[in-house]
């Protein structure tokens, strides 16, 4: 991610935006020194054909140089024998120059230090034999996290864990901007994985807040962002980062279950008086359209009494005959 420039939203793998990097989760990395430039080389069969030319060549001179000798013809023979030699030693050389390159690889080509290209071509290729080749996977990767114990934003000690897919997309940047990419991907994704952990609460408290558990698909986005910002430097693109492991740490987790399970039974019991209100009200209102029966004030009282009572017990009610009147 550049540094001085506003987070933009990004296009992920599907074509879907991905959420816009948080101003607070902003990282400021250093901008890349080098930029990946591709270069193709010749092709390997040219390459091998030309090298085993010049060992024949070589070796046609040494037979030569010993012919010569024969003949008597000592200054001809050494010179012919010096030539045959180094064109023989040349063509060993050129034939150090073949490199194989594999599906999902790609090798990073420096001279003496300086980067010369990046070589993505695959099959049998020929570079200058007296540069170096460093090989790259850029395969797609995945990296699993491991535990990590953090304390949500309630203070709240929570264990998580998430995997991140991820590719290098520029090979320069990934030799030459860190030590070690691969590395530099895990500490960086568990250091996000950490900070978007203590940033956002287990649970929800208020509607509308945004917590690890009910808003996992928002959060994994945040995360992939902040992931992607994190390792950019090192040439590396983010596919997809999702939360496997979510849960209270052992200390606290009976306490929070039982937290959890009285929240359910009020919701529960609230929804249940929610509808046995309305069942109530409608059967009121039924009865007086219909006129089946004239109910006073205090007759309705006692409907609406019994009523709720059938309907918000959690065990089966007995019915009781009146044989008398309301008020005997």
């Amino acid at each position: 991610m550049s540094s001085g420039h506003p987070p933009q939203e990004q296009d992920g793998p599907d074509g879907v935006v991905a959420p816009e990097l948080d101003p607070r989760d902003a990282v400021d990395m250093p901008e890349p020194r080098v930029q990946e430039r591709v270069m193709s080389g010749l092709p390997g069969g040219v390459g091998f054909l030309i090298s085993l030319l010049a060992l024949l060549a070589g070796v046609a001179l040494l037979v030569l140089a010993g012919l010569l000798f024969g003949d008597g013809q000592g200054a001809g023979g050494a010179g012919a024998l010096v030539a045959g030699i180094l064109v023989v030693i040349a063509s060993f050389v050129c034939l150090c120059g073949l490199t194989a390159v594999a599906p999902g690889q790609a090798r990073v080509v420096t001279l003496f230090g300086r980067y010369v290209g990046t070589v993505r071509v695959t099959g049998l290729r020929w570079v200058n034999p007296f540069m170096s080749r460093r090989k790259v996977s850029t395969r797609i990767r995945n990296h699993e996290t491991g535990a990590a114990k953090v304390n949500d934003a309630d203070g709240n000690p929570i264990e998580i864990s998430a995997v991140v897919v991820w590719q290098v997309a520029d090979t320069a940047q990934a030799v030459f901007e860190v030590d070690d990419f691969v590395e530099f991907v895990a500490i960086q994704t568990e250091t996000a994985v950490r900070h978007i952990a203590t940033r956002y609460p287990y649970d929800a408290h208020e509607p509308g807040q945004m917590s690890l558990r009910e808003n996992a698909d928002e959060i994994t986005g945040r995360l992939s962002v902040e992931i992607g910002a994190r390792v950019a430097s090192a040439g590396v693109r983010v596919i997809e980062s999702r939360i496997t492991r979510l849960a209270y740490a052992p200390e606290i987790a009976q306490a929070m279950l039982r937290r959890q399970q009285a929240n359910a039974v009020v919701a529960a019991r609230a929804r249940i008086v929610e509808g046995a209100v309305g069942m109530v009200e409608a059967a009121l209102e039924r009865l007086e359209s219909q006129d089946v029966v004239e109910l006073d004030e205090e007759r309705k009282a006692a409907m609406v009494s019994n009523l709720l009572v059938v309907l918000c017990s959690e065990q089966s009610t007995q019915p009781v005959v009146n044989t008398g009147s309301l008020y005997h």
